[in-house]
């Protein structure tokens, strides 16, 4: 857990904490992460963003939550015999809010970047918050208005009945990406950018440092060097990305443009992805901070 300071356009005094939600540990080092054995396990992280905003806390993204961690099963037999995730009830978004010295009620927002059960699973421990989504993942996830792949959503993380925000219609224009909104329709400093393809409502959470910015990309990547200038992702990485995704070629799309929008505004903005550790220990010691803590 680490925190940066960040200044608003309306001068109001943000601080971003880096939150890992759900450690996960499958098996084969090297072709995870990249490096190491091939018979050690692997390392994945559930990035969150814990923002200290002018309209009271905003926690982007909430890992894996209390109820999952008291019934293992319901995360799926399959997903959890292959994520070895490590179910400690501290890593939750909720038991490191009050680590922080806040109540779960200070928390008044949700934004999710979709309702996949490593994002979407902390969101019973904040039964106050608004929850902010784009719609179509919504009408996938919770209603099937779109019929979702059989086994993706686990509907026991939403049934007590949440606060739900949509967006996905109208928007703006931020850095070439269409459709952007700021959260409520009011707070410019922290945007919804659509980023589908992993799954059909997938989006970006993008949190603005006077002129700086610090873009949550979710699972649009899932490796640090797939934004790099010579794009490339560990072997077992890169088929469970493949298997993971809705629309491939959107997916594939959409990862262009981050690499394009670093090449050309990384002095700008800093993106990070959910998963990768690379990207959450580079926040956490500052190698990716916009402001010193």
């Amino acid at each position: 857990m680490a925190s940066q300071a960040l200044i608003s356009a309306e001068g109001f005094v943000m601080r971003i904490h880096h939150l890992n939600t759900g450690t996960m540990c499958p098996i084969g080092q090297r072709l995870v992460n990249g490096t190491g054995s091939i018979f050690r396990r692997a390392r994945m992280v559930c990035h969150c963003l814990l923002v200290e905003s002018n309209d009271g806390l905003v926690l982007v993204d909430t890992g894996i939550g209390l109820g999952d961690i008291a019934d293992p099963p319901r995360l799926g037999r399959k997903w959890v015999r292959q994520t070895t995730p490590r179910l400690d009830p501290a890593e939750t978004a909720v038991q490191q809010v009050k680590a922080l010295g806040f109540s779960p009620n200070d928390v008044r927002h949700l934004l999710l970047t979709h309702l996949d059960r490593d994002h979407a699973g902390g969101v019973p421990d904040f039964p106050k918050a608004k929850v902010h989504v784009q719609r179509k993942e919504y009408d996938m996830a919770v209603t099937h208005q779109i019929a979702p792949p059989d086994g993706r959503y686990i509907t026991a993380q939403w049934q007590h009945g949440p606060d739900w925000a949509f967006y996905g219609q109208g928007g703006e224009n931020w850095f070439g990406f269409q459709g952007v909104r700021a959260l409520g329709d009011r707070e410019s400093d922290i945007l919804m950018i659509p980023l589908p393809g992993h799954t059909l409502g997938h989006c970006g959470i993008a949190v603005r440092d006077k002129g700086k910015w610090l873009l949550h990309a979710g699972d649009a990547y899932f490796y640090h060097a797939q934004i790099a200038a010579k794009p490339r992702i560990p072997f077992v990485l890169g088929i469970f990305q493949r298997r993971a995704d809705m629309d491939r070629a959107t997916r594939v799309q959409n990862q262009e443009r981050l690499r394009a929008l670093k090449a050309a505004h990384g002095d700008t903005v800093t993106i990070v992805n959910s998963h990768d550790p690379v990207d959450y220990e580079n926040c956490r010691c500052g190698r990716h901070a916009a402001a010193a803590a």
